[in-house]
């Protein structure tokens, strides 16, 4: 038995600091924690742009993570599919969710199968978003 199991997805695009702390503070609240790298065609469908970095890479990058005990590739839209392929007892989404009618969705459709979900502190200093910023008007 793994105890208590976490679920931590996201896209993991430009890895940075923000993305580790988020890792380490969901490992720190579960026995055992998955991380869900979203494909490339989920987070376009999602965020409306590709990664920079390919899924596959990411999924290398996240596997090295020492906080992740296994990590795998988010296909779905819904979580909740996810979570039928991959049961987990609480899924860490940044507290930017909080809130927020995705939040409020991903709450009451986890209620729904025993899941907690858990907000963690969201990294403002360092984004993915600001990283993508910064490259763009470098090479301006």
């Amino acid at each position: 038995m793994r105890g208590c199991v976490g679920y931590a997805p996201g896209v993991y695009d430009l890895f940075h600091v923000g993305h580790l702390n988020i890792l380490r503070r969901a490992r720190e609240r579960c026995d055992y924690l998955i991380a869900g790298v979203v494909s490339d065609e989920m987070a376009e469908r999602a965020k409306g742009r590709t990664p920079v970095v390919p899924t596959s890479e990411r999924l290398e990058i996240i596997q090295h993570i020492v906080f992740v005990d296994e990590a795998i590739i988010e296909t779905v839209p819904r979580k909740l599919d996810t979570w039928r392929e991959h049961p987990f007892d609480v899924i860490f989404k940044g507290d930017d969710w909080r809130g927020t009618a995705k939040g409020d969705r991903l709450e009451q459709d986890f209620a729904a199968v025993g899941v907690t979900v858990c907000y963690l502190p969201y990294t403002i200093h360092t984004s993915s978003t600001l990283l993508r910023e910064a490259l763009h008007h470098a090479a301006s």
